[in-house]
């Protein structure tokens, strides 16, 4: 059974991809068994069959160089890049969280270690109809623990706060922060690692720089994470 990891962001376009591309080549020191999976995939483009091409799921494998199946990696690919549940609705295709916990669980059978990365924000709703549920929603039914990916830059500690205000509220575990689009020697960066662990109680795990290829985190402390 795997050791599972969620990624959450402060919001959309924040890097949850491409850090979670990293965490996934940074678990394959671990075992050559790590996958990755997400819910549900908005905004992807057609192949020439007409297919959607889940372009997140091509990227993480294409950073992390697994060959895990593509159709192993999200069970609901979306074109409109739309929240998942109006994209879901335009398409006539609404998630339900019984394939998407299922198709988990077939994952996590197969696999050491799994990175999972939520759509949106943590509070970003995967289908709003006769059934409502969202991403915290996922995250709560297998309890996976998280870490919070946020954009180095101005803004970062009041999406930081309220991110882990709700999740904290909600019962959801946050073991820390990973920034994004990290300057080192930039003043406001610097001063917002120190601040989220000042204010919020969160620990910077790690500071992405553009560019990178390779997470500055030990296999030994980035195994501590998955559970």
């Amino acid at each position: 059974m795997s050791k599972n990891l969620f990624v959450v962001g402060t919001g959309t376009d924040i890097g949850k991809t491409y850090v979670a591309g990293l965490l996934v080549k940074k678990t394959r020191e671990l075992s050559p068994r790590a996958a990755y999976f997400k819910a549900a995939m908005s905004g992807n483009s057609r192949r020439a069959d007409g297919s959607l091409l889940p372009g997140d799921a091509v990227a993480v494998r294409e950073m992390s160089g697994i060959d895990q199946p593509l159709a192993e990696m999200c069970p609901y690919v979306y074109e409109d890049a739309y929240s998942p549940h109006l994209a879901a609705k335009l398409a006539g295709q609404p998630v339900e969280m019984a394939r998407v916990l299922a198709d988990f669980d077939q994952l996590a059978a197969a696999y050491d270690y799994v990175t999972l990365e939520g759509s949106g924000g943590i509070l970003c709703p995967l289908r709003h109809d006769e059934e409502r549920f969202g991403v915290a929603d996922f995250v709560k039914a297998r309890g996976f623990a998280s870490v919070l990916v946020a954009d180095a830059g101005l803004g970062t500690l009041n999406g930081v706060g309220l991110t882990a205000a709700y999740m904290r509220a909600a019962g959801l575990r946050l073991k820390g922060v990973i920034f994004n689009n990290f300057q080192p020697g930039n003043v406001l960066h610097e001063d917002n690692r120190v601040m989220c662990e000042e204010l919020f109680g969160l620990k910077a795990l790690a500071c992405v720089q553009p560019g990178d290829v390779d997470i500055d985190m030990a296999a030994a402390e980035l195994a501590a994470l998955y559970e």
